[in-house]
């Protein structure tokens, strides 16, 4: 079967650009370049991947566009563009010549201002996506679901995905309200869902397996096979788990599903929701 990860990182390690990287993270306090995922990606069956921007930067766009050009298994790029900027459009029209450009994200989980995505400037910047056939990933925390689906709302016509299942609570165990908010959410059919980055939401030395499973039936059961798509969120998965066991894991709860359904989480979400070639 073929296999995409939709969702991992590049990274030239910089303590000041990095700064979330606690001590905690130290083990992902280095660089990690394409040769690096090529090793993971080809022990596990992957086939090809979407690099995800990590820093607010053009020129880290610019960087990962780079490596997709030098790299055939690297079969898209979510960037960063300055969404509030109203020359965002020349921005993106420079960008997007290159056909790896396939989304944009921003890290709204990190913006002070909880209705930062609420705001006029950032919306006339989302607004400009469609005519360069770009996704746009959320990266939310579980408390600004509400907010986020007002945003959505504003855009029914855009490609939404969801990253790390909107970062439930899983260290504290708890379902609700993320649960409720994640079947409102999903009643909007052009946002997609990445099964990506739930390990990290744990305490990363005390997972278990069965602790996640209640956040796969539930991402399951909302969005279906159809909205969802695999994601590794490599190298930050490393502070709590492997590479190859994260695809195991996936793997396990995507088991009891028909082969069809199994294929739109492995790669045909992510080929249809990002428009790969």
């Amino acid at each position: 079967m073929y296999k995409i990860d939709s969702h991992h990182h590049f990274w030239k390690y910089d303590p000041v650009e990095y700064d979330w990287i606690t001590d905690e993270m130290a083990t992902i306090r280095r660089d990690f370049k394409p040769a690096d995922l090529r090793l993971e990606t080809e022990k596990t069956g992957i086939s090809g991947v979407i690099s995800v921007q990590a820093r607010e930067s053009v020129d880290e766009t610019l960087a990962l566009l780079t490596y997709a050009n030098a790299n055939d298994f690297i079969k898209g790029v979510v960037g960063w563009v300055p969404l509030n900027d109203p020359n965002v459009s020349d921005v993106i029209g420079k960008l997007a010549l290159n056909r790896k450009l396939r989304g944009v994200r921003h890290l709204l989980q990190g913006e002070p201002d909880p209705d930062y995505m609420l705001r006029k400037d950032f919306n006339r910047g989302i607004a400009t996506l469609r005519q360069f056939g770009l996704t746009y990933d959320v990266l939310i925390y579980e408390r600004q679901m509400p907010q986020t689906i007002q945003f959505v709302d504003r855009h029914p016509d855009q490609i939404f995905v969801l990253d790390h299942f909107g970062k439930p609570r899983v260290k504290a165990r708890e379902l609700s309200p993320w649960r409720e908010r994640m079947f409102e959410l999903a009643k909007r059919p052009n946002v997609h869902c990445k099964l990506s980055g739930l390990v990290t939401e744990a305490d990363y030395h005390g997972w278990t397996e069965q602790q996640l499973a209640p956040y796969f039936d539930v991402a399951l059961q909302a969005f279906g096979p159809e909205r969802l798509m695999f994601g590794s969120d490599w190298p930050v998965c490393l502070v709590a788990t492997t590479y190859a066991n994260w695809v195991r894991i996936v793997a396990k709860h995507c088991s009891g599903l028909s082969p069809s359904e199994q294929e739109r989480i492995w790669s045909g979400t992510a080929i249809k929701a990002y428009g790969l070639s």
